[in-house]
């Protein structure tokens, strides 16, 4: 198969909706599934797109806000149990994504003690192989080219952005943030650029102070689609709604994205987005 496929498993934010997951996105092509941060109900939504755990080749962490890694233990439980035999997860991420796994195998201990005396075919603990990445590596996946790129989400750091070079496209998958130039330099010429947005002037209506902090570190529907104007990308995919579109709202979360004139992508939970290779 040609392309990869991205599927937006959870669309939302750290509000709680009853419609849509935390942030989490697959990546899939032939022989291909990178799961790219680990929101709330990621494991039902992986479901819901006709994956579970044991197919994923690795994990994908941008950044270590607790709405990116809140059911990472979910994915690391159910990964572990529905393999026939032990196999490692692949988890990449920020420095500080060892600590993060390390709390996550402790606070789980008494489970893994209880299904390991339960179970006679189940003798080890979960096997979980963090690699901590920084701008400007890279790393093979199933026959992927991953290039990790920095981002700005300050004062959250450090966080980072992923190019997923396979099967004749270019994903770049971006996480929190506002535009940068290591941003820029990361989606230049992508077949397709995911972002997560929110609509400033939604959210400039609610009068408390500790839901107006977002603004200065996410970008908005606008920055994003001037980021991939300038990179000359040719499918923006938009994400991790702040507010979250209510029915039929779309149609203005796509017009603040006027300043794109490619492809532009917005929906609900388990939206699919094919990329084919440039023509």
């Amino acid at each position: 198969m040609s392309g990869l496929d991205i599927v937006l498993l959870g669309t939302g934010s750290p509000l709680p909706d009853p419609h849509r997951a935390g942030p989490s996105t697959l990546v899939r092509g032939e022989g291909l599934h990178l799961l790219v941060d680990a929101g709330r109900g990621v494991v039902m939504r992986l479901a819901g797109a006709g994956v579970i755990p044991p197919f994923l080749n690795a994990i994908l962490l941008t950044h270590l806000h607790s709405d990116h890694i809140c059911d990472l233990n979910d994915v690391i439980t159910t990964h572990w149990v529905m393999s026939p035999v032990t196999v490692p997860l692949h988890v990449y991420g920020p420095v500080g994504t060892q600590v993060v796994i390390d709390g996550l195998l402790a606070m789980l201990a008494p489970d893994i003690s209880y299904r390991i005396n339960h179970h006679d075919d189940l003798n080890e603990a979960p096997h979980v192989i963090v690699t901590e990445v920084v701008p400007g590596d890279s790393f093979e996946v199933a026959g992927a080219t991953v290039r990790v790129g920095g981002t700005n989400h300050l004062p959250v750091e450090p966080t980072v952005g992923f190019r997923i070079t396979a099967h004749g496209v270019d994903v770049v998958l971006a996480g929190d943030g506002v535009p940068c130039e290591q941003l820029d330099d990361l989606v230049q010429d992508a077949d397709a650029y995911v972002q997560t947005v929110l609509r400033a002037d939604l959210v400039a209506l609610v009068p408390r102070a500790r839901f107006q902090d977002i603004l200065d570190y996410h970008s908005t529907v606008q920055q994003a689609a001037e980021t991939a104007e300038r990179g000359r990308v040719r499918t923006l995919v938009l994400t991790h709604y702040v507010p979250a579109p209510g029915l039929g709202d779309y149609d203005e979360w796509r017009a603040m994205a006027s300043p794109f004139s490619g492809t532009l992508v917005t929906g609900d939970d388990l939206t699919l987005c094919h990329v084919d290779p440039a023509p």
